[in-house]
């Protein structure tokens, strides 16, 4: 390509600006671009500093940022490696076709493949490492809606079967199917991370990448040249987490991220940016957060042509062009794209003459064209000192041709007739008959065929296949129970919060000769608020070029201290961010073989609320950890009110199915619970993670009842007793968390004032209970003749007379999941509503979950049960000073 030098200026031009150009073309000739950058980049600088006002731009202008004249040679076989990717085309094509033909609307995507089969295949054939025993290999976040071409590709390798292909979103098939998405939950053995819900793949890889550097810098793992690839469609950037945390990239200097942002211009409905150019909107942005930007927009179709451009009038005829344009001139005729794209200017038109209109419409694009591909991949793992995003252009649906390619259908494309699939066929040189082609049937060579032995020495060059999950058996060594003995022996009458004991049982795991090397403590900038700063000058806060100023608080205690080798992952004030890590430290001992065991710690309002999808994404991944939500329930807050009060994160921990949530309300309980999932997830290799809420309210934390650890783990257990168990009146109370002891206080009323004996129960899990009692439900219900079940609550409450109250810090709906396993009905009293800004007594009064409002409710179900008369409930509302009046908590 030749820019426009001042060789090509006319004679009547400005002699000054002729001398300054051909100055700079000199510059250019004899000492290259670096020092070119330099003079102009001074130029600016000098100026600015005399006054002179410069326009800023952050783009440059629309064409390949490598040029034609310093690409590398494409190694390997072109031919042979198109007519793989032709393979994997049509498969994939077949695959979702096909489906649909046996199941009208099961879905499936064909157009999203069809416009990065090119950008996935040069990454196969020639940079995408596997993991293996000897080479720690590339990650690669795959885009969600490709599936279909990888699955392809994988059946070419001989890693996929046809009935798996058969069963392309019918997973429930015998046999088994493929599933529609990248989910290791359901193939834990082919996809690594969930990256459907737009926007997740984008910011886990950063995190992702930042990790690796981590476990490195750490001494964790040996530093490698290992690459992490994240493939994400522009439409997806507008996703908040798409671009949330680029410059956490930048700042971390990650030159180990790669992105390739597949920019075919559309989303579902209809453009990315219809009136405007989507690359260089990202190109402005990512230049911006200092990453390398590598655009691959024209395929070598137009370099002669470019070449012929020495005013720059295809340059700026490029650059005037709108997307929603580009995406009509995709679906037009060459005539038309002759008209509307070069016919604006005689000399564009000129530039053309010698192209047929058949040439003209079938000028590629960049992101089309293996080489250009190829050039930017070489450029992007040779690039030191950022990340790098390669932005290449291509058309959706690219090889479908009326059936899509272009369309604003084409996301929706599922389905082809037998003229659309032989067009097909015909187009990418499949060897499939005219009498076959209806039936659309997978093709694939021999295995002595030319094609699949090149494909297969490719990947034995690269170390195996990708995708591919491994896991190797990695046990790591329990702390004794001595770390844990000072939580079970209790506190002695001091107050103490569950955040602090936590905070302290976190410590001494840090500590821990074996283990504490592999704990990552993760945090979201709270860690002062939960008590936590004394981690800073143990363990360090992690930074990968250490500490360059002197912290103002440097004279103190517990100066924020932050090392090349610190063990915090101090997030910032991002969830989203924070769970990526987590995402990426749950999931190490797959990815590294490492098992490192992440402790989240964030205001449990801020949780499943704001990134549940991460959550979700969490589980998917077979993730392993702790998340531990701080300043938990609704009334623990004192003075933060509605939006930072949580009284619904333990209903909102349901839908996961392979995380325990745990509401613990003693060090103890914290203490085996923590202790019984390191067992589970880093012992037993069980695929589960956890949740476990902690309050900021301190009171004498009591030693650990004799028995009660199973109980606990279980989700409930006796806490107390009635003294006298052979009352005439009495009452079961369960409460959990924040709320077990306003039960305590509630017992103690009872007994003094009404002669009401009560039993205390802990909670410390429904969601525990709920899935003991559906497991039961469904195993009586499929063996009928056989020996019934019994729920666990059932069993507790086998012999447990009176009232059946439940008190919690969150919805009603919490305790009530479990009443159908309960002798009688359960009266269930929680927060439902929104939080206020008052203090915890003010604030319990207000939901009614207090003492006294536990002890009238169990007083009311007496009376309801004719136990006592009603008449002492209406005193009880006098004596504890009860407004009958008040505002219903769960609308006002």
């Amino acid at each position: 390509m030749s820019l426009p030098h001042a060789r090509s200026l006319a004679p009547e031009d400005d002699v000054e600006l002729r001398e300054w150009l051909e100055s700079l073309d000199f510059v250019l000739q004899e000492r290259g671009r670096e020092r070119a950058q330099e003079i102009l980049r001074r130029l600016r600088q000098h100026a600015s500093q005399a006054g002179v006002s410069l326009s800023f731009t952050a783009n440059t202008p629309y064409v390949n940022t490598i040029p034609a004249s310093e690409q590398p040679p494409y190694p390997g076989s072109q031919e042979i490696e198109r007519r793989i990717k032709s393979f994997a085309r049509w498969n994939a094509l077949a695959m979702v076709v096909r489906a649909n033909r046996l199941e009208s609307g099961i879905g499936g995507h064909i157009s999203t493949y069809g416009s990065a089969a090119t950008l996935y295949e040069v990454g196969f054939n020639h940079f995408f490492r596997a993991r293996n025993e000897t080479s720690e290999g590339d990650i690669v976040y795959f885009q969600g809606h490709a599936s279909p071409g990888i699955y392809a590709r994988a059946y070419l390798e001989g890693r996929i079967s046809v009935d798996q292909l058969e069963n392309f979103r019918r997973e429930l098939r015998p046999g088994g199917g493929l599933t529609s998405y990248p989910h290791p939950w359901l193939m834990p053995n082919f996809w690594e991370f969930p990256t459907v819900s737009m926007g997740l793949g984008p910011i886990m890889s950063i995190y992702q990448a930042r990790f690796n550097r981590y476990l490195e810098d750490r001494g964790l793992k040996e530093r490698s040249d290992s690459k992490v690839w994240a493939f994400i469609g522009d439409g997806e950037t507008d996703e908040p987490e798409s671009l949330g945390a680029i410059t956490l990239a930048s700042r971390e200097q990650l030159n180990n991220l790669i992105w390739v942002i597949n920019c075919n211009l559309q989303r579902l409905d209809g453009p990315v940016r219809g009136n405007g150019k989507i690359v260089q909107e990202l190109e402005a942005i990512f230049r911006g957060a200092g990453w390398n930007v590598i655009k691959v927009l024209w395929g070598s179709d137009w370099d002669p042509l470019l070449e012929k451009d020495p005013d720059g009038l295809l340059v700026k005829r490029m650059g005037e062009v709108v997307d929603g344009q580009y995406q009509k001139n995709s679906v037009e005729s060459g005539g038309y794209f002759r008209e509307h794209f070069f016919g604006v200017d005689a000399r564009l038109l000129e530039m053309v003459k010698h192209l047929s209109d058949e040439q003209i419409h079938k000028l590629r694009l960049g992101g089309h064209d293996p080489k250009k591909v190829y050039a930017a991949y070489k450029a992007a793992v040779e690039h030191k000192g950022s990340p790098t995003v390669i932005l290449a252009k291509t058309i959706k649906g690219y090889g479908q041709g009326e059936a899509g390619e272009g369309r604003n259908v084409t996301h929706q494309q599922k389905k082809m007739n037998e003229d659309e699939l032989r067009e097909f066929r015909s187009r990418f040189g499949i060897p499939i008959s005219d009498e076959e082609v209806a039936q659309a049937p997978f093709y694939k060579p021999s295995e002595d065929s030319v094609e699949m032995q090149y494909l297969q020495e490719r990947r034995r060059e690269l170390g195996g296949y990708v995708p591919a999950r491994q896991v190797y058996p990695i046990s790591v060594q329990e702390p004794t129970d001595e770390l844990y003995e000072e939580f079970f022996k209790g506190t002695e009458g001091r107050d103490v919060a569950t955040t602090m004991a936590f905070v302290r049982l976190l410590t001494k795991l840090l500590r821990d000769k074996e283990l504490g090397k592999l704990v990552v403590p993760i945090i979201p900038d709270e860690a002062r608020t939960f008590g936590m700063e004394s981690l800073f000058r143990q363990v360090g806060i992690y930074s990968h070029i250490g500490q360059n100023y002197e912290p103002v608080d440097r004279e103190t205690l517990l100066y924020y201290k932050e090392a090349v080798d610190g063990q915090i992952l101090e997030e910032g004030i991002t969830e989203a961010g924070s769970m990526s890590s987590f995402i990426a430290a749950g999931t190490a001992y797959a990815t590294h073989r490492i098992p490192t065991i992440p402790f989240f710690i964030f205001y449990s309002m801020f949780g499943f609320q704001r990134i549940g999808d991460l959550i979700w994404a969490a589980g998917d991944a077979r993730t392993r950890g702790f998340l531990i939500g701080g300043t938990a329930g609704r009334t623990t807050l004192a003075g933060e009110g509605l939006q930072h009060q949580d009284g619904q994160s333990h209903v909102l921990a349901y839908p996961v199915p392979n995380l325990h949530a745990f509401d613990p309300a003693f060090a103890y309980e914290i203490a085996v619970i923590v202790r019984d999932g390191i067992r589970r997830m880093y012992k037993e290799q069980e695929s589960v993670f956890y949740y476990l809420t902690v309050t900021n309210e301190p009171y004498p934390m009591p030693a650990m009842p004799e028995g009660a650890e199973e109980g606990i783990l279980k989700g409930m257990y006796r806490l107390a007793p009635a003294e006298n168990q052979t009352a005439h009146l009495r009452a079961q109370l369960l409460g959990s968390g924040a709320i077990l002891r306003e039960a305590l206080k509630a017992q103690k009323i009872l007994a003094e004032n009404y002669d009401v004996a009560a039993d205390v129960w802990s909670v410390t899990s429904y969601k525990e209970l709920y899935q003991n009692g559906h497991s039961c439900d469904r195993w009586n219900m499929l063996h009928p003749s056989e020996e019934l079940r019994v729920p666990y609550v059932t069993d507790c409450f086998r012999d447990a007379p009176g009232a059946l109250v439940a008190a919690s810090d969150y919805l009603r709906a919490l305790p009530d999941t479990i009443c159908r396993w309960m002798p009688r009905p359960l009266i269930s009293l929680g927060t439902d509503g929104y939080g206020r800004s008052d203090t915890r007594a003010a604030l319990r009064d207000f939901f009614e979950v207090d003492a006294r409002f536990i002890t009238l409710a169990t007083l009311n179900e007496l009376a309801r049960q004719k136990a006592i008369k009603h008449a002492v409930v209406q005193k009880a509302i006098e004596d504890l000073e009860i407004d009958h009046s008040k505002a219903n908590p769960m609308i006002s």
